[in-house]
């Protein structure tokens, strides 16, 4: 039942990412950012704390056993966007005063992501 509650969630997430995504590309003329991904990730962090806040008042990274939780977070908003599931990760790590490891997991995932994915691409063009 679980793995439907995450399936479920995740179907949902991944086709409201790619609808919300078609829809603001109308407005990516005129800008020079990624405003679709921008706006996705922005909506998913946000959309990540306030069901967190709303339903739990903390970002437990634990709680992969509790059906809401599959669905919701590792579900919808894994599929609409990592963003949101890094963004809790960077945070936790703040509230726990790890203030070292919360800057080498900002900067290894931002620039390691684009790293690896400039090499990989490169290769594979």
């Amino acid at each position: 039942m679980k793995l439907l509650l995450l399936s479920l969630g995740g179907a949902i997430g991944a086709a409201s990412r790619y609808t919300l995504g078609l829809y603001l590309l109308q407005f990516q003329e005129e800008a020079k950012l990624p405003l679709p991904m921008l706006i996705v990730n922005l909506l998913g962090s946000a959309g990540l704390a306030f069901f967190l806040a709303l339903y739990y008042q903390d970002y437990p990274l634990t709680l992969y056993d509790d059906s809401l939780y599959l669905a919701v977070v590792v579900g919808f908003f894994g599929a609409f966007t990592t963003y949101s599931t890094f963004s809790v990760e960077a945070l936790s790590l703040l509230e726990k005063k790890e203030y070292k490891l919360f800057l080498q997991y900002v900067g290894l995932s931002l620039l390691g992501s684009i790293l690896l994915f400039t090499v990989i691409f490169s290769w594979a063009v």
